[in-house]
């Protein structure tokens, strides 16, 4: 699959778990949330400003976070990434963009392939956004809350794909300079470079890069990070050290109006479906293959 053609997609679910700007020390955050919603809230803010190291240290318990640690050394997992839809392409995505000469070549694929193509695209998005939908509604590894949250990003992303001017030159030729240079920034562009770096310093240099992808989404009329700034996380009941929190926000123009199950371990509350989802990344055996359960592999490109 063509480089840009990985993009197309990734503009079109990326959001489904990931968000944020330009990245700024957490320290101030890390206090232990004392509420369930709270908890939420961190993770929230974390995201918007694309603190991907501190997401996945306020995601699970201390002694989680090392595991993964070294399952991510060890080339098991790349959690949280594995929470992120295309997620086994990212190091293909940054290769690709890192590469000398990555601007033309790009170029030239999109202006063969896209510029213009402002039907098929816009059909592409509704066909990639059906396909998605069915996807998290009936299989993978999601919990009843997480395919109704799925689902509904989902469709507010497609029908921002269905809207926006994905087709438009003027628009690419400012776009792929800046991811190509965001992904060198990162020097994660070799082909063990995730493992090698490790999960801590990985997160912290990927965070330029998805600030940068956000505003690049902002040229296209995507705004995650105004979307994130306004979630209200709410508690909606709570029995001891369980409790299940509302989330209301607006993505793509769209309204969002989802659940999520939250937990207290150790004093801290943590979402039940992300350490469900962590535990499996830091178990999982090296001979697994590369897909994750968590990542829809029916959302790629045509």
């Amino acid at each position: 699959m063509p480089p840009i053609r990985r993009a197309l997609a990734a503009l079109l679910l990326i959001v489904v778990a990931c968000g944020g700007c330009d990245r700024t020390p957490s320290t101030d955050r890390d206090a232990p949330p004392k509420l369930p919603a709270e908890a939420v809230q961190q993770l929230v803010h974390d995201l918007r400003r694309n603190d991907l190291a501190g997401y996945a240290r306020h995601a699970v318990p201390p002694a989680l976070h090392d595991r993964l640690e070294i399952a991510w050394r060890e080339g098991r997992t790349t959690w949280p990434l594995t929470e992120l839809p295309l997620e086994d392409r990212l190091p293909g995505f940054l290769q690709a963009l890192a590469a000398p000469g990555a601007e033309k070549k790009l170029q030239a694929v999109y202006q063969r392939q896209f510029a213009g193509a402002h039907t098929e695209l816009r059909s592409a998005a509704a066909t990639l956004g059906l396909f998605a939908t069915q996807y998290v509604r009936s299989e993978g590894d999601y919990s009843d809350e997480e395919r109704d949250h799925y689902a509904q990003l989902i469709g507010a992303i497609s029908a921002w794909g269905q809207r926006a001017p994905l087709g438009d030159p003027k628009r690419a030729r400012i776009a792929i300079p800046q991811l190509a240079a965001a992904a060198r920034q990162t020097g994660l562009t070799g082909a063990d470079a995730l493992r090698l770096t490790g999960m801590a310093r990985s997160l912290e240099r990927l965070g330029p890069f998805f600030g940068r992808f956000k505003q690049v989404l902002v040229s296209y009329g995507l705004d995650v990070d105004a979307g994130l700034d306004r979630v209200e996380a709410t508690l909606a009941e709570q029995t001891g050290d369980s409790a299940r929190v509302r989330l209301r926000y607006t993505i793509a123009g769209q309204p969002i109006d989802a659940y999520v199950r939250v937990e207290r371990l150790d004093g801290r509350w943590y979402l039940s479906d992300v350490l469900r989802h962590a535990e499996a990344e830091a178990t999982r055996p090296l001979d697994a293959g590369s897909a994750h359960p968590t990542a829809p592999a029916a959302a790629t490109a045509p």
